[in-house]
């Protein structure tokens, strides 16, 4: 008999790293969105529904155990161990959300957790030690270990086995070491207990070793293509195990049975229920029963009900990396015809070139050849296996030559995964996707080169990893925090058709359709990393079709081979002033903004002398409220405005936080601006109090800016985007953010030398010139406001030489302004000409002709 899907759950909103189903009516899931869920059913038949959700830190959760009953938790316990270093014991039914115990004593990532039937815990860290834990108290460390432990096993409550980073395995009797097991040529990942034969582990290598109790190495399997992470042992005395090859393995007396492919690239986590049924967990968010009963497999009917038939569909459209399968030379490659051949072998790789010249993967699963999906990126070499540095596991561990005679730097890089954290993951958002400038800033950060080196270190990254690319074989950009795709390709006219390239980086299309601009992409204000598609495409200015950069942020980033560098963005009509609709900073991940809020949040109240400012319970309701309110606004759902008494919470917490955590904040008022712009019982000078809080944390003048640092430059772009997002035109004309509040506004933005300005600070200043312009264009403004953009508009114009998009957004605010025909350019001779002197691009060209011409009619 073969296993076949029983369910789906779907719970979670990032990577399940662990499970746990001690019986089959109780699972556990952790995951990397913070959580841990207990899911029951109360038979075996009914599916399973989310009992209790966790929510343990505001960091990674990695792993999770069951702890037996006790007349305290007559249910038994969950255990969680996560990335703040910190193990949370729950009890299972009980109506409270908050640990009934905390043990602390590990100082880095618990990434691994197991029990005994006697009430023992034992915990792995990334800090290279193993601690047993009885009766919730810390007994013994473990220490020997030259790497991170990665796994622990307990034989009972007094006898365990711990596998490491450094490809060893240890035996202990309480607290002293008995044996060193060398076998693995790589980390070890994981271990299973083998009833009466001995133990198993598995590790990066992709071999998993059979061994007895004393060392002995019985057998070694392989099979795997990639990392094996997770093992467990069914009750039949058969091996499951997964990897990073998106696949789930029975194994019999060194046999693989069967492989469950998964549309996912990692698997993460098996366990196996008493009942023989196998639970996965994946880089999909999914938590996954297969079953070898044909009574506990889905209906056709409940497939549907249940939408679990989505799972082979969504099998066969995901896209195989090109590492994974080495060097794919399309000449050799056989065509359908060659599936007409069995397999082997279970588990079996086959390539498949199709009638259109793309490559599909397939694999020999249940007797008969299953669709992987299509192999991206096939003109890619490479050998797909990732790389061991300091302990953990990456994409490409590059070596720097930055000083003659000076021994070479290895810089690590992820282009297809986890983000390993380092000291800068405690301030800033950590991608699935690695952007080449996170990876850059954290090279520079650990080995304390200067940040001028920033730019080359990211190209070089760029230039090494070119065209490696994980997910559905389309030409869109994807998330690198959330994998989702822009959904909005809405037409709007005189403007061309931009697609995104799975980069920061926009290329224009073949067609001639015409568009609203690019979405917007937002860096981590410390790494770059933290990026988001927008949700909505405005009649805002194109973005240089030539210019190889992040339209917003001005950051160079690479396209994949095959692309052509973009013609210039011409408008395909001949006129394009007026532009009526405001371009807003969009761009969201609500989830990652609340978590990176509640990491700083906990890191100031242990923090001894700031524990003062941290943000209370009640204030905490303020931020959830706040937060679920964005969460559905930017989902496109109807929800009712937002109190002022809420976001008057933020601006408080804002001006007392330190300016080094201000920044998500900020952030959060920036959303606000745009979803929610008259909140309920906001008082008439509302708008000036948030423009007063702003700015104080920008520190918007001369002395400021001279001694301007990162924080304060973060700060100051991220004010600029939350006030450009306070003025914004519906399609419908409707306008929103004028008022009196805006003859302040813009007296204070000149009050900054615009050359002490960056280039993303620069693209944002431009931003809000053009939205102001829109509104300029359907209502009349305060006139000494008016008066102030104007000024600072000529400003840029004059004083803007290198960034393209900076002056064609702040060309087009002119021209807008020009439009309302309430001044003429006589006002301000000469001002085109300079213009066209520094900037000879084609749309440079169209705009300043069209604005001429406004004067002369």
């Amino acid at each position: 008999m073969v296993y076949k899907l029983s369910s789906t759950l779907q719970a979670h909103s990032s990577d399940v790293r662990s499970v746990v189903s001690p019986t089959p009516r109780l699972l556990l899931s952790a995951s990397r969105d913070t959580t841990a869920i207990v899911w029951t059913r109360p038979d075996e038949q009914s599916p399973f529904v989310i009992s209790s959700t966790f929510m343990v830190s505001p960091r990674f959760v990695n792993a999770i155990a069951y702890l037996r009953p006790t007349k305290e938790a007559p249910e038994g316990y969950a255990v969680t161990g996560s990335q703040d270093a910190i193990i949370n014991v729950y009890a299972i039914g009980s109506s409270s959300q908050d640990p009934v115990y905390t043990l602390l004593g590990h100082s880095d990532n618990v990434c691994s957790l197991d029990t005994t039937a006697g009430g023992v815990i034992l915990s792995g860290s990334w800090d290279q030690t193993a601690r047993v834990w009885k009766s919730f108290q810390s007994t013994h460390e473990l220490k020997g270990h030259s790497g991170s432990v990665l796994a622990v096993l307990a034989i009972n409550d007094e006898e365990y086995l711990t596998a490491s980073a450094d490809k060893t395995i240890k035996s202990w009797k309480e607290n002293k070491a008995l044996r060193t097991f060398s076998g693995h040529t790589d980390a070890v990942r994981d271990l299973a207990l083998i009833p009466d034969l001995g133990f198993a582990s598995c590790s990066n290598d992709g071999d998993i070793i059979m061994w007895t109790i004393k060392g002995d190495i019985m057998h070694t399997l392989s099979g795997h293509t990639s990392f094996v992470y997770s093992l467990t042992a069914l009750p039949s005395g058969d091996i499951v195990s997964s990897g990073e090859d998106r696949s789930v393995r029975v194994w019999r007396d060194g046999e693989c049975l069967q492989t469950i492919v998964h549309p996912a690239i990692s698997v993460w986590t098996v366990s196996c229920m008493p009942n023989g049924d196998i639970v996965s967990g994946a880089s999909d968010k999914r938590v996954r029963v297969f079953s070898e009963s044909a009574d506990r497999w889905a209906s056709e009917g409940d497939l549907k009900a249940c939408r679990i038939n989505a799972y082979e569909e969504n099998l066969a459209h995901h896209a195989v990396p090109s590492q994974t399968e080495g060097t794919v030379d399309h000449s050799n490659l056989p065509g359908g015809d060659a599936l007409n051949t069995p397999g082997n072998k279970e588990g079996e790789n086959k390539l498949i070139k199709t009638a259109t010249g793309t490559v599909d993967a397939y694999t020999w699963a249940g007797g008969a050849w299953m669709r992987v999906g299509e192999v991206t990126g096939t003109t890619t070499t490479g050998s797909g296996e990732k790389k061991l540095y300091k302990g953990k596991e990456w994409d490409y561990v590059f070596e720097v030559d930055v000083q003659e005679g000076a021994p070479k730097l290895q810089l690590p890089y992820n282009a297809n995964g986890e983000t390993t954290p380092s000291s800068l993951n405690r301030i800033s958002y950590t991608p699935l996707v690695e952007n080449p400038y996170t990876a850059a800033q954290r090279f520079l950060s650990d080995n304390d080169l200067p940040p001028a080196y920033l730019d080359q270190i990211a190209h070089f990254i760029e230039q090494q990893t070119a065209g490696v690319r994980v997910g559905p074989a389309s030409n869109e950009f994807v998330d690198p925090f959330t994998g989702k795709f822009p959904s909005d390709n809405s037409y709007d006219p005189g403007y061309l058709t931009l697609h995104w390239t799975g980069t920061s980086r926009y290329q224009s299309s073949a067609s001639s359709v015409p568009t609203a601009g690019p979405p917007t992409t937002y860096q981590d204000p410390y790494t770059g990393g933290y990026q988001s598609p927008s949700s909505g495409g405005s009649a805002a200015p194109a973005a240089a079709a030539g210019s190889f950069s992040d339209p917003f942020t001005g950051a160079s980033r690479y396209a994949p081979p095959g692309s052509s560098q973009p013609p210039h963005a011409v408008p395909a009509t001949g006129k394009i002033l007026p532009v009526k609709m405001t371009l807003p900073f969009r761009q969201s991940n609500v989830p990652a903004m609340r978590t990176k809020l509640l990491q700083l949040n906990e890191d100031i109240k242990s923090d001894l002398t700031l524990s003062v400012v941290a943000i209370s319970k009640l204030e905490l309701q303020s931020f959830e409220r706040i937060f679920t309110f964005l969460q559905s606004a930017s989902s496109g759902a109807s929800t009712p405005a937002l109190q002022w008494s809420d976001i008057d919470q933020v601006l408080q917490i804002l001006s007392r936080w330190p300016e080094s955590t201000q920044f998500p904040l900020i952030d959060v008022l920036r959303l606000v601006n745009i979803y929610c712009p008259d909140p309920t019982g906001a008082p008439p000078n509302s708008k000036i109090q948030m423009l007063d809080d702003l700015l104080a944390v920008a520190k918007w003048n001369e002395q400021a800016a001279a001694a301007s640092g990162k924080s304060r430059d973060t700060n100051a772009l991220l004010v600029l985007r939350a006030l450009a997002n306070c003025f914004h035109v519906s399609p419908n004309g409707a306008a929103s953010g004028n008022g009196q509040w805006t003859s302040r506004l813009f007296p204070e933005m000149k009050k900054v030398s615009y050359e002490k300005l960056n280039k993303s600070q620069r693209v944002a200043l431009a931003t809000l010139l053009f939205n102001f312009s829109c509104v300029v264009l359907t209502q009349e403004v305060i006139a000494e406001a008016g008066q102030a953009h104007l000024e600072l508009t000529l400003r840029v114009l004059r004083e803007e030489t290198s960034d393209s998009e900076t002056m064609y957004r702040a060309l087009v605010a002119f021209g807008n302004t020009l439009s309302t025909g309430k001044i003429a350019e006589s006002t301000f001779p000469g001002i085109l000409d300079g213009v066209a002197s520094r900037f000879s691009e084609d749309r440079m060209k169209v705009l300043t002709t069209e604005i001429r011409a406004l004067t002369k009619s």
